[in-house]
Order: structure tokens, then C-alpha cells, then sequence
């Protein structure tokens, strides 16, 4: 079985930064695509940012420039650095992943969410 758990949320001042942790657990074979997703209430859920297996990134425009997705591959862990947060960054971050394992090909799994809230 593969769990993600992730960690780092919390609330911040408009200005400030957070950074999440997410890790990968359990039989993996690779870890495949990472990523951020983020639901606000009454919102679907987006795609904050991701990260292939490769390194290459790609962003939501509203977080370009402030949000950084990185990865470490020894620790089957990845990050999301959050600086210059602003109101309309409060949501649940949740992170996912494409995780190949002994019983399955790649399957996207997820964290069980944390809450950023960014006060104004």
C-alpha cells in the first residue's frame, strides 16, 4: 500500500510564506508525476503546480513567481514554498502523485489535505 502524508499548513499574514511537505510511503517502484492541488470552499478543486518525473514544472498563473514545487527523490518527498501568500490562496492543499507499485501501474494516490489560510 503507498500513503501520502503531508504537512506545513497553517495560518499567515497576507505577505508571509509556508511551505508543504508531502511523503511518500509504503511499496513504490517509482514515483512518477508530483503535484499541489488546492480547494477553496464553494470551489473546484485546481492544480497548483506540478512536477514530472523528468523535473519540468508547470504552474496555475495565479501562483507564478510566488510558489515553488520541488522534489527529493531520495526521500520520495516533494515541497510547495509558498511566499507572498494573499487572501485567495486559502484553501485545503492536498498533494498527489502517479506512483507506480509491485500490485499496480502508475496510480495517482493523495494526501489527506491541509489547510493554508492566509489572513489580510
Amino acid at each position: 500500500q503507498v500513503q501520502l502524508v503531508e504537512s506545513g499548513g497553517g495560518v499567515v499574514q497576507a505577505g508571509g510564506s509556508l511551505r508543504l511537505s508531502c511523503a511518500a510511503s509504503g511499496s513504490i517502484f517509482s514515483i512518477n508525476a508530483m503535484g499541489w492541488y488546492r480547494q477553496a470552499p464553494g470551489k473546484q478543486r485546481e492544480l497548483v503546480a506540478g512536477i514530472s518525473k523528468g523535473g519540468s514544472r508547470n504552474y496555475v498563473d495565479s501562483v507564478k513567481g510566488r510558489f515553488t514545487i520541488s522534489r527529493d527523490n531520495t526521500k520520495n518527498t516533494w515541497y510547495l514554498q509558498m511566499n507572498s501568500l494573499k487572501p485567495e490562496d486559502t484553501a485545503v492543499y492536498y498533494c498527489a502523485a502517479d506512483i507506480s507499485s509491485p500490485r499496480s501501474d502508475s496510480t495517482k494516490y493523495w494526501g489527506q489535505g491541509t489547510q493554508v489560510t492566509v489572513s489580510s
